[in-house]
């Protein structure tokens, strides 16, 4: 069973252990380096109208977890989000329970669209944005990673 709530700086632990799980992997954010727990700390309170939510499973443990935050270049009610399920834990509907409970937080603090901007080689999250209804609106080309990748990045947005 997957149990979804919004999460808060009492999740930084486990946050910071799924995401550093992710990053070693590979290939599929932009994040290329180790976080600790006071960058997640400071992710998660950077603004007050930052949303997060977790999924967990019946024991407790950490599945994924989503975030948004106001955007720097398109405003205010704009939401970038960011999407991170535990490796192996894709799949399960993790990531659509997530952002269900996402979307209706988003709408509550008066953000007008979600943004997301995934890397153009993570199949994965591709179609993940796209089967829970974003549109592509542009392309970022050429963008380097921390760890000297080139890539581009499609752009693709969900009117709430």
């Amino acid at each position: 069973m997957i149990h979804v709530r919004t999460g808060g700086v009492q999740d930084a632990g486990p946050i910071t252990d799924l995401l550093n799980d992710i990053t070693m992997q590979g290939g599929s954010t932009a994040m290329v380096t180790p976080v600790d727990r006071a960058y997640i700390t400071g992710w998660i309170t950077c603004d007050p109208r930052s949303l997060w939510v977790v999924a967990e499973d019946s024991n407790g443990q950490l599945l994924g977890f989503q975030c948004v935050t106001p955007h720097a270049e398109h405003g205010e009610n704009v939401a970038p989000i960011g999407t991170y399920a535990r490796v192996g834990s894709t799949g399960l509907g993790v990531g659509s329970k997530m952002f269900e409970a996402l979307k209706t937080l988003c709408r509550a603090h008066g953000y007008d669209w979600i943004n997301a901007e995934i890397r153009a080689d993570n199949s994965g999250g591709l179609a993940y944005y796209q089967s829970r209804g974003f549109e592509d609106y542009g392309r970022k080309p050429a963008i380097t990673v921390d760890d000297g990748t080139i890539v581009d990045k499609l752009l693709k947005r969900y009117d709430l």
